[in-house]
Protein backbone atom coordinates (compact mmCIF):
# COMPACT_ATOMS: atom_id res chain seq x y z
CA UNK A 1 0.00 0.00 0.00
CA UNK A 2 1.37 3.39 -0.62
CA UNK A 3 0.33 6.58 0.29
CA UNK A 4 0.95 9.71 -1.74
CA UNK A 5 3.26 12.59 -0.50
CA UNK A 6 0.86 15.28 -0.37
CA UNK A 7 -1.37 12.69 1.88
CA UNK A 8 1.60 11.82 3.95
CA UNK A 9 2.76 15.43 4.47
CA UNK A 10 -0.88 16.87 5.16
CA UNK A 11 -1.08 13.78 7.91
CA UNK A 12 2.51 15.09 9.29
CA UNK A 13 1.67 18.47 10.05
CA UNK A 14 -2.10 18.21 10.91
CA UNK A 15 -0.92 18.22 14.64
CA UNK A 16 1.64 20.90 14.05
CA UNK A 17 -1.58 22.84 13.03
CA UNK A 18 -4.08 21.66 15.83
CA UNK A 19 -1.25 22.64 18.11
CA UNK A 20 -2.08 26.78 16.84
CA UNK A 21 -5.79 26.25 16.22
CA UNK A 22 -6.54 24.36 19.89
CA UNK A 23 -5.86 28.03 21.28
CA UNK A 24 -8.49 29.39 18.90
CA UNK A 25 -6.08 30.61 16.07
CA UNK A 26 -7.60 30.71 12.87
CA UNK A 27 -6.04 29.29 9.86
CA UNK A 28 -5.24 31.34 6.92
CA UNK A 29 -5.01 28.89 4.20
CA UNK A 30 -5.37 30.99 0.80
CA UNK A 31 -3.84 34.43 -0.25
CA UNK A 32 -7.79 35.60 -0.48
CA UNK A 33 -8.37 34.76 3.56
CA UNK A 34 -5.08 36.16 3.86
CA UNK A 35 -6.45 39.29 2.17
CA UNK A 36 -9.67 39.37 3.69
CA UNK A 37 -8.19 39.38 7.35
CA UNK A 38 -5.12 41.07 7.54
CA UNK A 39 -5.35 44.60 5.73
CA UNK A 40 -9.22 45.39 7.27
CA UNK A 41 -8.70 43.34 10.87
CA UNK A 42 -9.37 46.82 13.58
CA UNK A 43 -7.07 46.40 16.69
CA UNK A 44 -4.46 44.08 17.07
CA UNK A 45 -3.84 40.72 15.04
CA UNK A 46 -1.25 38.54 15.88
CA UNK A 47 0.02 36.52 13.03
CA UNK A 48 2.01 33.22 13.42
CA UNK A 49 4.22 32.28 10.92
CA UNK A 50 3.63 28.20 11.78
CA UNK A 51 6.72 25.44 10.58
CA UNK A 52 7.38 22.31 10.39
CA UNK A 53 11.11 23.19 11.85
CA UNK A 54 12.00 21.93 15.64
CA UNK A 55 12.61 25.56 16.46
CA UNK A 56 9.11 26.12 15.88
CA UNK A 57 7.90 23.09 17.91
CA UNK A 58 10.16 23.71 20.83
CA UNK A 59 9.91 27.24 21.11
CA UNK A 60 7.28 28.78 18.47
CA UNK A 61 4.16 27.45 19.35
CA UNK A 62 4.92 26.36 23.06
CA UNK A 63 5.78 30.96 23.01
CA UNK A 64 2.92 31.68 21.74
CA UNK A 65 0.69 29.63 24.05
CA UNK A 66 2.26 30.74 26.58
CA UNK A 67 1.87 33.83 25.84
CA UNK A 68 -1.81 34.10 25.10
CA UNK A 69 -2.76 33.09 29.13
CA UNK A 70 -1.84 36.89 29.55
CA UNK A 71 -4.55 38.80 30.39
CA UNK A 72 -3.98 41.15 27.67
CA UNK A 73 -4.50 39.33 23.73
CA UNK A 74 -4.45 40.78 20.87
CA UNK A 75 -8.17 41.32 19.08
CA UNK A 76 -7.65 38.58 16.20
CA UNK A 77 -5.09 35.24 15.86
CA UNK A 78 -4.37 33.97 12.92
CA UNK A 79 -1.73 31.88 11.42
CA UNK A 80 0.11 30.97 8.25
CA UNK A 81 1.66 27.65 7.47
CA UNK A 82 4.67 27.98 5.66
CA UNK A 83 5.67 25.12 3.08
CA UNK A 84 2.37 24.01 3.53
CA UNK A 85 -0.14 26.99 2.27
CA UNK A 86 2.64 28.68 0.36
CA UNK A 87 0.45 31.18 -1.43
CA UNK A 88 -0.85 32.29 1.74
CA UNK A 89 2.19 32.42 3.35
CA UNK A 90 2.86 34.50 0.79
CA UNK A 91 0.36 36.86 0.82
CA UNK A 92 0.62 37.60 4.66
CA UNK A 93 4.39 38.05 4.52
CA UNK A 94 3.82 40.90 2.08
CA UNK A 95 2.34 43.02 4.91
CA UNK A 96 5.62 41.93 6.84
CA UNK A 97 8.29 44.53 5.36
CA UNK A 98 10.83 45.15 5.64
CA UNK A 99 11.83 42.06 7.60
CA UNK A 100 12.57 39.22 4.82
CA UNK A 101 10.52 35.76 4.83
CA UNK A 102 11.35 33.78 7.68
CA UNK A 103 9.56 30.66 9.42
CA UNK A 104 8.82 30.46 12.54
CA UNK A 105 8.25 34.36 12.71
CA UNK A 106 5.22 36.27 14.52
CA UNK A 107 3.72 39.32 13.48
CA UNK A 108 1.85 41.56 15.58
CA UNK A 109 -0.28 43.96 13.46
CA UNK A 110 -2.50 47.33 15.07
CA UNK A 111 -4.92 48.28 12.05
CA UNK A 112 -3.40 46.67 9.85
CA UNK A 113 0.04 48.13 10.50
CA UNK A 114 3.13 45.73 11.29
CA UNK A 115 4.09 47.23 15.11
CA UNK A 116 6.00 43.88 16.23
CA UNK A 117 7.48 41.13 14.64
CA UNK A 118 9.91 38.57 16.01
CA UNK A 119 12.01 36.72 13.50
CA UNK A 120 13.17 33.27 13.14
CA UNK A 121 17.01 33.76 14.68
CA UNK A 122 15.09 35.34 17.37
CA UNK A 123 12.80 32.30 17.95
CA UNK A 124 15.88 29.37 16.97
CA UNK A 125 17.99 31.32 20.12
CA UNK A 126 15.35 31.76 22.46
CA UNK A 127 13.30 29.63 25.12
CA UNK A 128 9.61 29.49 24.58
CA UNK A 129 9.27 31.58 27.90
CA UNK A 130 12.02 34.20 26.07
CA UNK A 131 9.56 33.97 23.53
CA UNK A 132 6.33 34.61 25.97
CA UNK A 133 7.84 37.30 27.28
CA UNK A 134 8.82 39.31 24.43
CA UNK A 135 4.72 39.01 22.75
CA UNK A 136 3.07 39.82 26.27
CA UNK A 137 5.52 42.99 26.39
CA UNK A 138 4.02 43.48 22.93
CA UNK A 139 0.66 42.79 24.12
CA UNK A 140 0.99 45.14 27.04
CA UNK A 141 2.06 47.70 24.68
CA UNK A 142 -0.12 47.44 21.74
CA UNK A 143 -2.90 45.71 22.42
CA UNK A 144 -4.71 47.96 25.56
Amino acid sequence: MSMSFDQYMKDMVQPMRDELTRLGIQELRTPEEVEASLPDAKGTALVVINSVCGCAAGQCRPGVSQALQHDITPDHLYTVFAGQDKEATAKAREYFAPYPPSSPSIALMKDGELVHFIERHQVEDRSAEEIAADLTNAFDRYCR
